[in-house]
């Protein structure tokens, strides 16, 4: 008896040219990279890969992370200004934010202390362990202060994964950003699972790293896929680099 196997390919052979959209690689100023110099050594993983251009989100997260777009900018210029020094000016970064969706929220948008990627969309998020209880509300605000709403990793809430949520979050118009390391199970066997279901059901829009730390990039380095995820993966992977080009 003869087996076929179907030859797989790594996620990073895909990257040349990528736009990571969403990453906490800004030093010092929530769970991600703690000094410039774990930023420089992401980075220059990233470098090695063809990866150049970059949008980091810090979290905005009240009582844990409560950054404001100063402090975000003075993490991005502690980096510039490193990269500077470095001579490394085929990197590219701005600053966005993570927001999560909790009770100070709304007081945020109102003040226009949020920051948006391109000043267009604003990523956001919600606990792990139970949806925000102003979520839809909170989306309907965002909208109508004129951003298209990204919600970071849908297949990270467990909670969602066996509702019809997916469906009515995507017919208000939310954006699905997917992050790479649950292709590979780093999150779980449930999170890979919903991850690919949300692929072959198209809807997903954009793809990014979410990157922390350097174990986040060795796992992510190990990623192997199919064909057939291959050709769900590529038309996101360009519209995310299109889109934020």
């Amino acid at each position: 008896m003869f087996h076929i196997f179907q030859k797989k390919k790594f996620l990073v052979d895909l990257l040349n040219g990528f736009v990571d959209i969403h990453n906490h690689i800004l030093p010092g100023i929530d769970d991600g990279a703690k000094t410039v110099e774990d930023s420089m050594s992401l980075i220059h993983e990233f470098n090695e890969l063809g990866v150049h251009k970059f949008v980091a989100t810090p979290h905005i997260m009240d009582n844990y992370y409560p950054n404001t777009p100063k402090t975000i900018s003075q993490s991005l210029a502690l980096l510039k200004n490193e990269l500077i020094k470095k001579g490394l000016t085929q990197i590219s970064i701005e600053a966005a934010a993570e927001h999560m969706i909790d009770a100070n929220f709304d007081n945020l948008l109102e003040r226009s202390e949020v920051m948006p990627i391109r000043n267009q969309y604003l990523l956001v998020e919600m606990s792990y362990l139970q949806a925000s209880i102003n979520f839809e509300d909170a989306i309907q605000k965002i909208g109508s202060s004129k951003y298209f709403p990204i919600l970071a990793h849908p297949e990270r809430y467990n909670y969602l994964h066996k509702t019809k949520k997916y469906e009515q979050y995507k017919k208000t118009g939310i954006l699905f950003q997917l992050n790479m390391l649950s292709l590979g199970g780093y999150y779980g066997d449930s999170v890979k699972k919903c991850a690919y279901q949300l692929l072959e059901n198209n809807q997903i829009d954009f793809i990014a790293s979410d990157i922390h730390r350097m174990q986040h990039m060795h796992e992510l380095k190990k990623i192997q896929l199919t064909q057939k995820t291959i050709d769900y993966l590529l038309p996101i992977l360009d519209r995310t680099v299109q889109n934020f080009s």
